[in-house]
């Protein structure tokens, strides 16, 4: 059919106006990119623990008075940071991230106080609770047909600034002195503070500034799960705090304490909880540790970049893991868990530098290679909103977790105890993750076995949300009243391991 005067007058002004939208995306997404990779160059963080030890603090101060301070901290900032990163949108964050930087290198550069280097701690973990807004924000500015391919460009843009990094802080390491590897860090610092003030500035949120929408934006999938005719009357909480926000918040709690009877979810939001701990709390204390090993040799950076490298391969080739995983999950987590128990166990009894290297190499790609599996399996049932708060609780109890055990285990009020030392207790608790998970997985076969059902392994499913699913059961039924009714529809999943289920995204995954 020949379009009419008028139809072609409109295809012809559509056509630059999507050209215009296309440019106006690469050059958002190269703008992300370029900050998300400038941001992590920070080449003197793999000797800030050698670069307080030469400027005269002890290893007592800097094991039980110094570093303690992160997790408590940490902890204090969280949640205030999580709420404000959705209602301020994002940007303002990553602002503050960048400030909060400069303030860290500013006191690693002039500090010369125990009280200094805390008050640096306090700062070091604003950053590190801001770290949220950068993945959260990138998702604000594109059209959800868009978020696969931002996802992959940001997490490369990322993996590829902390691995430059790594690897320009161990070259100028070895050429120039250790104070000015740290001023060329407030260097890149300060560009990119620079960059940060130039992001665009997005015009909804994912919880707050939901009465604005961007053009072409969806609803939230609760909010097309749960229609409500019309405007309804307030309830009592809603007149108590006074904004429609409140009660969607309440409403994604109770969605939250629903989908939470889902064993998977539990089984996958612990491990995240009490693996992170322990993940973290060594590499708080891994540099202390291996400059107790050797004051003479220090490779900090090329250690980062091979971890960093043996990561993102870790996590990409756990996508091509195709096991049942409602069945073998627990024997999974609690091989993994065994392997980290005895690599802490190694770094703890053997005094050889070059070892201790290794297992923390090897110690950082076994908990990386579960991370992007926990992320689909937690994801794969719920939205992108309660996927979103989901990991912020997981955070939050982690961190909650961590600063209990710094309090007994690190801290000079508690046990206070040697860093040797703390890595022996720090083996102890993942192997003790370790047999409560294997003795899980073995009631769990047992169980199955006496209910004799052996079925066949599923082939892989393309994740969904809840909300797709629903459509598409809708769609499916009505199919039926026409003919033959199509397979099952496929599950659904998510990105960011950390953050975003997104209802467009599809990924090829286990179920």
């Amino acid at each position: 059919m020949v379009p009419t005067g008028q139809e072609a007058e409109n295809q012809a002004s559509e056509e630059p106006r999507q050209d215009h939208q296309l440019q106006s995306w690469r050059c958002l997404v190269a703008y992300l990119c370029f900050f998300g990779f400038m941001a992590q160059l920070r080449p003197g963080e793999s000797f800030i623990t050698p670069y307080l030890l030469e400027r005269n603090f002890t290893v007592e101060q800097v094991t039980n008075e110094i570093i303690p301070v992160l997790p408590y901290s940490h902890l204090a900032v969280l949640v205030p940071i999580f709420l404000l990163t959705d209602y301020l949108r994002y940007k303002p964050i990553l602002v503050l991230q960048c400030l909060s930087f400069v303030c860290v290198w500013l006191l690693l550069l002039w500090g010369s106080s125990v009280v200094h280097m805390q008050l640096l701690e306090v700062f070091y973990s604003v950053t590190m609770a801001a770290r949220i807004a950068y993945s959260s924000y990138i998702f604000s500015l594109v059209h959800p047909s868009r978020y696969q391919r931002m996802a992959g460009y940001s997490r490369t843009a990322v993996l590829l600034g902390v691995f430059t990094s790594s690897v320009l802080g161990q070259v100028l390491f070895i050429l120039i002195n250790i104070s000015m590897l740290n001023y060329i860090s407030l260097g890149f610092i300060i560009f990119s503070l620079g960059l940060s003030l130039f992001l665009k500035r997005p015009k909804h949120s994912l919880f707050f500034n939901r009465n604005v929408l961007v053009r072409g934006a969806l609803p939230c999938e609760l909010d097309q799960m749960h229609p409500g005719p019309g405007q309804p009357e307030p309830g009592k909480l809603e007149r108590v705090l006074g904004t429609c926000r409140n009660s969607f918040l309440v409403r994604m709690l109770s969605e939250l304490v629903e989908n939470g009877r889902q064993p998977q979810l539990r089984l996958w939001c612990l491990w995240w909880v009490f693996n992170s701990t322990g993940y973290y709390l060594i590499t708080y204390y891994v540099q202390v540790l291996w400059k107790n090993t050797n004051n003479n040799l220090n490779y900090n950076g090329a250690v980062d970049a091979a971890s960093t490298l043996l990561s993102a391969i870790m996590s990409f080739s756990s996508g091509f893991v195709k096991i049942q995983w409602t069945l073998w999950s627990k024997l999974v987590i609690a091989s993994v868990i065994a392997i980290q128990a005895g690599l802490v166990f190694c770094m703890y009894m053997v005094n050889n530098i070059w070892i201790r290297y290794v297992t923390f190499v090897l110690f950082r790609g076994a908990y990386q290679f579960l991370v992007p599996i926990a992320t689909f399996q937690i994801a794969s049932s719920l939205s992108k909103e309660l996927c979103a708060l989901v990991f912020g609780i997981n955070t939050f109890l982690a961190t909650v977790l961590k600063t209990f055990v710094t309090l007994v285990v690190s801290d000079k009020r508690g046990l206070g105890l040697k860093v040797e030392s703390q890595f022996g207790i720090y083996s102890m608790y993942f192997l003790m993750l370790s047999i409560i998970c294997f003795v899980g997985a073995v009631l769990d076969g047992l169980r199955y076995c006496r209910r004799g059902r052996h079925q066949p392994l599923p082939l892989a499913q393309e994740l969904r949300s809840p909300l797709e699913n629903s459509v598409m059961v809708a769609s499916v039924q009505d199919e039926g009243l026409k003919g033959p009714q199509p397979s099952a529809p496929p599950l659904l999943l998510s990105e960011d391991g950390e953050e975003d289920s997104v209802p467009d995204l599809r990924v090829q995954a286990k179920a």
